[in-house]
């Protein structure tokens, strides 16, 4: 829950009412913690499957020898040239990929007891998992459904097996997965979701997980990811041994431009919004929306070299954004 504050939108900010807090922290809660069993980030794994009931491996995972830079899933079309490069260091083997997968089986399961406790209280078996449980009178009162939370679940399995995308619709297939539901529950919470502004919040969270992904560009190679359109990367002459450099050459800034042309181009669709709402929800999406717009800029002021360092968003540039889009109203 404490990494709530690294991220580049204000998760639950202090101007909400303190059970509107409570549920976005909730769901952020359920969110983080998926992502951390994909990712193989548990602070204790073996703990959160003895609590899920899913067995451990007989040994600690270990990291399997590198394979190569294709990963699982190839995406086709890369020239030669595209794929050489230095091996992922950190790909899991294969039982620590079985780990992952069976602790998202798991996770998967204790949601089931989330709707089946809301539903029949008497009746159903609560969350196991301390994360799970506050989603119980949340999913009670506001009436939620399964979808966007299984959605989170099956992104963190595609990652499991995807490591690389052919296209940028491919790559937004997966933001469906990934980023979508995010948006969606917020809007659910704050019983503001109608089919319009679900379609722009949408475009909002596909433009703030492409953000992330090119300013972890190096993070998720040293995963054995890269979510840079395979097509993108060979249009530029951009190899994943340009990927793995201690700082972007010119092929590479000009594609991260590239890319976060198109995720600026999103956030300018789904801006509108915010003007679509009033009072306390207006001033939260606009500051989903302005942390956008601040982790693009960040990437722009660091002359789109985002393999030297991380490029994070600016807290002021940050807050004034959101400023003035609350007052525009997008």
């Amino acid at each position: 829950m404490a990494k709530a504050s690294a991220e580049n939108f204000p998760v639950a900010p202090f101007f909400l009412p303190a059970a509107w807090r409570d549920d976005l922290m909730a769901v952020y809660g359920f969110a983080r913690l998926v992502d951390d069993a994909g990712d193989g980030d548990l602070a204790d794994p073996a703990g959160t499957a003895a609590l899920l009931g899913v067995p451990t491996p007989p040994e600690p995972p270990e990291l399997s020898e590198p394979s190569g830079p294709s990963g699982p899933s190839e995406a086709p079309g890369l020239t030669p040239s595209a794929q050489s490069g230095p091996p992922a260091p950190d790909r899991p083997s294969p039982a620590e990929t079985a780990f992952r997968l069976a602790l998202l089986d798991g996770l998967e399961r204790d949601l089931d007891r989330v709707f089946e406790t809301a539903l029949d209280p008497a009746r159903g078996q609560a969350p196991r998992h301390p994360l799970l449980r506050p989603l119980v009178p949340l999913v009670d009162r506001h009436g939620l459904t399964p979808e966007p939370f299984r959605r989170l679940i099956e992104a963190n399995r595609v990652d499991q097996t995807t490591t690389r995308y052919r296209d940028y619709d491919e790559l937004i297939a997966y933001c469906t997965l990934s980023a979508d539901p995010v948006g969606r529950l917020v809007l659910a919470l704050a019983g503001s979701a109608t089919p319009e502004r679900i379609a722009m919040s949408d475009d909002i969270c596909r433009a703030l997980q492409i953000v992330e992904h090119l300013q972890d560009v190096a993070e998720d190679l040293a995963r054995g990811r890269i979510y840079l359109p395979a097509e993108d990367l060979e249009r530029f002459g951009v190899t994943e041994a340009d990927l793995a450099a201690p700082s972007a050459g010119a092929p590479v800034r000009e594609l991260i431009r590239f890319e976060a042309d198109r995720a600026r181009t999103l956030l300018d669709r789904g801006a509108p919004l915010v003007g679509t709402v009033r009072g306390r929800l207006r001033l939260l999406l606009a500051g989903f929306t302005a942390g956008g717009y601040a982790a693009l800029a960040a990437v722009e002021g660091a002359g789109y070299d985002v393999l030297a360092q991380q490029a994070k968003p600016d807290k002021r540039r940050l807050a004034a954004k959101a400023a003035a889009i609350f007052a525009k109203g997008r």
